[in-house]
């Protein structure tokens, strides 16, 4: 037989009583690959890697956790343009298979890579306005920086 508890008291974010982020402007600093808090520090130490901190204000920026999101709407925006001009050429001109390999294929990985960096950069600039992660300055008492809380599980 199952018994039934009152669950503990879960702890909830306080970014309600937290002054707003502009969310647009914080994804439109990341697109241009700059600290989605001042706008200044350049926001990449890499191609990919994000810094650790914003080297003009200090805000802490290794809290990200952008993993694979960056790379899914890359390919979803790139897909919607090279898709219906592929169909629209192909259907207009039927050019040779060759022809159209030697255009799609660079133009693909080229508009590809242009935009990895500064969609990466945006998603970055979307979890610090919403204090995704580590971005959330509050934390319960008793929890360091970097604890992750286990779940009680009652069964």
């Amino acid at each position: 037989m199952e018994s039934r508890t009152m669950p503990a008291a879960t702890w909830t974010s306080t970014s309600q009583s937290l002054p707003k982020r502009d969310l647009w402007q914080a994804m439109a600093r990341g697109l241009r690959c700059r600290c989605p808090s001042c706008g200044e520090g350049k926001i990449f130490r890499a191609f990919l890697k994000v810094a650790d901190k914003c080297p003009a204000c200090g805000e802490n920026l290794s809290h990200h956790r952008a993993d694979d999101l960056p790379a899914y709407l890359v390919i979803v925006i790139v897909g919607h343009i090279i898709v219906p001009i592929a169909l629209w050429i192909e259907t207009n001109y039927a050019p040779s298979m060759l022809l159209q390999l030697a255009f799609y294929l660079p133009f693909t990985l080229v508009s590809s890579l242009l935009l990895l960096q500064p969609v990466k950069g945006a998603v970055v600039g979307l979890q610090w306005a919403f204090r995704m992660h580590g971005f959330d300055e509050s934390r319960p008492e008793g929890v360091e920086e970097g604890t992750i809380a286990k779940l009680n599980v009652v069964k």
